[in-house]
Formats: C-alpha cells, sequence, structure tokens
C-alpha cells in the first residue's frame, strides 16, 4: 500500500494488517537510531579519547552535544511535524540524522566530533516526536494503544541491543563504525516511509513557531552545560565559567519568562499548574539526572579501570532493559492498584542502593559479584518507576494536552542528563582525564555517591509531593493497556489516545 492509498483509508489503519506494519517498523527502525546513539556512544568514549586525543571536556561533550540539541528543540520538531506534515518532518529528522552519522563517523578530531554530534541532536529532534505522532495519526482508536505499545517494546529490545552492538563494532572495527551503521537503516527507513507511511497535519496547529523560545533554551542549557563541563579543568575562578554559568541561568529565566508572555509559546507554563505533573517532572528531573551519570561513568569505568572490553562492558548495562522488557507491564497493574506514590517511592530507593554498591568497582572488578547484583537492583528500580511516572505525566493533564506533555517530559529527562553529565566531573575533582585509572577510580566512587543520593531525594519527592489517590481495579496489558517502559538511555514515552489514571 503507497503512503497515498494509506492516507485515504477510511477509519485508519488496523494494526494487524500489512499496511500497519510497515508503518510501525518505520517509526520503529527511525526511533531506534536516536535510540542507539543515547547509549552506544557511552561504551566508545574511551577509544574515541584514545584515538582523538580528547580529555574530560572533550568527551563529555560528545555526549552532551547531542543531548543539548536533542532537548532544546524536541518540542520544536513536535510544532513542526503538526504544521507542515508529520511523515514529512520524520524523513527530514531521518535524513539529517543520517548525514550527520556520516559526518561523525568521518570527524578527524574532537571538536568536529561535538560539531557533528549536535546536528544529529537536531536530527534526533524532529524524528523522535515524528514516531509517537505518526501511530497517533494513522491507525484508528482500536489499534492506536496497541501499535504504541509494540512501539515502545520494541523500543527496548534496541536498548538492550545497543551497548552490546556498539561494545563489539568498537572492540572488532573502531568507534567509528557505530556512526557508520546509522547509514544502512536510514536508508531503509526513507524506502519503508515513502511508500507506507500516510501523511497527516494538525489542522487547528495555528499561530507561529516559538524561534524566540527555542533560541532561549538552546542558549541556556548550552551556556550551563559548557560552564559546568569547562569548570573541572578551568577551576571555578575562571571567567570564561563564570561568564557562562551567568549567561546559562540568565538565558533560562528569559526563556521562562518569555513563554509567560507571547501568545505562542513551545512550553506553555499552566501546564505545571496540575500539581502532580509539576511534582512528577522534579522527580523525572533529579531521577534521570542520576541515570544519564550512571550510565556515562559506568561502561568508562569498567574499561579504563577494571581493563573489561568494551563489549564486556556493554552487557553491564543488559540486565536493566531484560528487567524493564519483562516487568513493565506488571510495574503498570501496580501502579493502577496502589497509586504512583508508593511505585516512585520505593523505585528511585532500591535504584539508589543498586548505584551505591556501584562503588565497589575497581580494579579486579568481577561482574558476578561486584556487578550484577548492583545492575540488577538499579534495573529493579527503573521498572518500578518509570511505568507509573509515565502514566501520571500523562494523567496529570488534560487528554487533548497528552503529547504536550509528554514532550515536556522528555525534554526535562534529558536536561537533568544533560547537566549532571556535565557536573560531575566539577563534583568528583577529575581533571586528569577519563583515561587515567588512578584518577578515575576514586572519582567514580563520588559521582556513583552523588547519583545514589539523587535517585534517593527522588524517592523522598515523590512521597511527599504524590498525595494518595484511591485505588482502582488492575487493567490487563492489551488494546486499552500499553507496554510502557523506558529503554536504557531513553526517556519516559507513551503517549495514548485517553487519560491514564
Amino acid at each position: 500500500m503507497t503512503a497515498d492509498r494509506a492516507s485515504s483509508q477510511p477509519g485508519g489503519l488496523r494494526f494487524a494488517e500489512p499496511a500497519g506494519r510497515w508503518v510501525l517498523a518505520a517509526t520503529v527502525l527511525g526511533s531506534s537510531i536516536a535510540f542507539l546513539d543515547a547509549t552506544v556512544v557511552n561504551i566508545a568514549l574511551p577509544a574515541i579519547g584514545r584515538d582523538l586525543g580528547a580529555g574530560v571536556t572533550g568527551l563529555t561533550w560528545t555526549v552532551n552535544a547531542y543531548t543539548l540539541t536533542l532537548a532544546a528543540f524536541v518540542l520544536v520538531g513536535g510544532s513542526l511535524g503538526d504544521r507542515l506534515g508529520r511523515r514529512r518532518v520524520f524523513m527530514v529528522g531521518v535524513t539529517w540524522f543520517g548525514l550527520a552519522s556520516l559526518a561523525c563517523a568521518l570527524a578527524i578530531d574532537i571538536g568536529m566530533l561535538i560539531g557533528f554530534r549536535a546536528l544529529q541532536g537536531v536530527g534526533a529532534a524532529l524524528l523522535t516526536p515524528g514516531a509517537l505522532a505518526i501511530l497517533q495519526s494513522s491507525f484508528r482508536a482500536e489499534d492506536r494503544s496497541r501499535a504504541i505499545g509494540a512501539w515502545s517494546g520494541l523500543a527496548g529490545i534496541t536498548g538492550a541491543v545497543g551497548p552490546l552492538l556498539g561494545g563489539w563494532l568498537v572492540d572488532v572495527a573502531s568507534w567509528r563504525w557505530i556512526f557508520f551503521i546509522n547509514v544502512p537503516v536510514v536508508l531503509v527507513v526513507l524506502a519503508i516511509s515513502a511508500r507506507h507511511v500516510p501523511e497527516s497535519k494538525d489542522e487547528s496547529a495555528v499561530g507561529r513557531l516559538d524561534l524566540v523560545g527555542s533560541l532561549l533554551v538552546a542558549l541556556g542549557l548550552g551556556s550551563l552545560t559548557y560552564g559546568l563541563a569547562a569548570w573541572s579543568e578551568q577551576g571555578l575562578e575562571s571567567v570564561a565559567v563564570q561568564v557562562s554559568i551567568v549567561l546559562g541561568v540568565v538565558a533560562v529565566v528569559g526563556f521562562v519568562a518569555w513563554e509567560a508572555l507571547t501568545s505562542h509559546p513551545m512550553l506553555p507554563l499552566s501546564i505545571f499548574s496540575a500539581p502532580r505533573f509539576a511534582v512528577t517532572n522534579v522527580v523525572t528531573f533529579v531521577v534521570y539526572a542520576a541515570l544519564g551519570g550512571v550510565f556515562f561513568w559506568l561502561v568508562v569505568t569498567l574499561q579504563v579501570v577494571a581493563g573489561w572490553s568494551a563489549l564486556t562492558a556493554g552487557f553491564a548495562l543488559l540486565p536493566v532493559t531484560v528487567l524493564m522488557l519483562l516487568f513493565s507491564p506488571r510495574a503498570g497493574v501496580i501502579g493502577d492498584r496502589l497509586g504512583p506514590r508508593i511505585p516512585m517511592t520505593v523505585g528511585p530507593l532500591v535504584a539508589a542502593l543498586g548505584v551505591g554498591l556501584l562503588t565497589r568497582i575497581g580494579s579486579e572488578a568481577s561482574f558476578a559479584s561486584d556487578v550484577l547484583l548492583p545492575v540488577t537492583l538499579l534495573g529493579a528500580g527503573l521498572t518500578l518507576t518509570v511505568t507509573p511516572l509515565t502514566a501520571t505525566v500523562l494523567g496529570a493533564v488534560d487528554e487533548s494536552r497528552a503529547g504536550l506533555a509528554s514532550g515536556v517530559n522528555n525534554a526535562v529527562a534529558r536536561t537533568g542528563g544533560l547537566l549532571l553529565v556535565a557536573a560531575l566531573p566539577a563534583i568528583t575533582g577529575l581533571s586528569a582525564g577519563f583515561d587515567d585509572p588512578a584518577a578515575l577510580e576514586p572519582a567514580f566512587r563520588t559521582a556513583m555517591l552523588v547519583c545514589a543520593v539523587l535517585l534517593g531525594v527522588g524517592g523522598a519527592i515523590a512521597a511527599l509531593g504524590l498525595r494518595p489517590v484511591a485505588p482502582e481495579q488492575p487493567r490487563t496489558e492489551g488494546p486499552s493497556c500499553p507496554r510502557r517502559h523506558c529503554a536504557v538511555g531513553t526517556t519516559p514515552i507513551g503517549v495514548t489516545d485517553r487519560t491514564d489514571p
């Protein structure tokens, strides 16, 4: 079925039909490349540092440049899709991402790689919201939740495969192949999308794009990230560090003021008037800041301090994604029965215990005794946390604002990780570089303690800020209850055609 014929089908696509499966394939593959690059690059950081001579700041920016532009422009990407056509913007984003990936693979110094990673993030900001919007608009109401549930589950498999694939590529070939491999996937996605994905727009979307808001948030996050990342090498007494941090704070305050005044804000501040939405996003910021730090530092430390191969270090994160894939639906049932307060309190505390135990990792680290138990506890805690968190974010606002709520929560999660990854070298006193085992080992222990404390704070905020609600009858997984989960390195997902409790 061609895109034109699919778009004209009355009532939308059916999940069980070939046309629906083609649309699902395009969105899953398109999202997968963005999800992969959120995790796989961490595995390659030691190799990148050796090859390009990058220090602490350079390697930090290799990760944060991507996260920065994605967080800053993801809401604009969703708005462009609503106005110009979701398939069109999705395909532009996929193409952009592919070209930027090719450029990353060919980078000859760390400055070029950072710049191309920033461009990758822009492409991801265009394609990521488009994938869910395409599913939402293409499938008939009865099959929509099933399609989104399948999308999230398949994306989770990508999260599990990503670190392993990245580690294998780094070991047998080169870190450059983690970017080269995106190119054939991009070509497949474009071919499927051009032929099988129907076009759709939001005819009610009016008004100009909030470009001023986008530039202010990009300037604010960029300046803060630069200042925090440079702090560890230049010291707080550096004028450049001081100016960057002050400029970042001013730009963020200016962004909030602009959003309150403009007639067409990309982030309507009224959405935070719902107390549960506001509290849940604070929990998201704190918890995902900690996760960003853990996933960045763990795989680097296992390679540099413990001497593991990139592939073996990739295995370290596998229990997290496996647990989330298998048990996220049950976590949703628990959240339905008890309300979000208990799982969102207990989950971060269990995860904090696991992260605290990671401090035992040293030069003689054993997978069975030093990694498996802590990472399993981390995965169990996240499994308890993420599904109720996502459902609470969506259920706290009116159904018509579910897409905005998901986008805001996505940006909040990425911003948390962005800022903590930038700040941890300064917090831990690491200035010698990620390639020095003697300096990295004590810094890693401090970093894990900081992340464990943040997870504990997230659980405390949920306990104090989320009022108990009357328990509801549990729902079983099915067309009205999609599997919701968050793959390693990604953010809360799950936009449905209804309001979750």
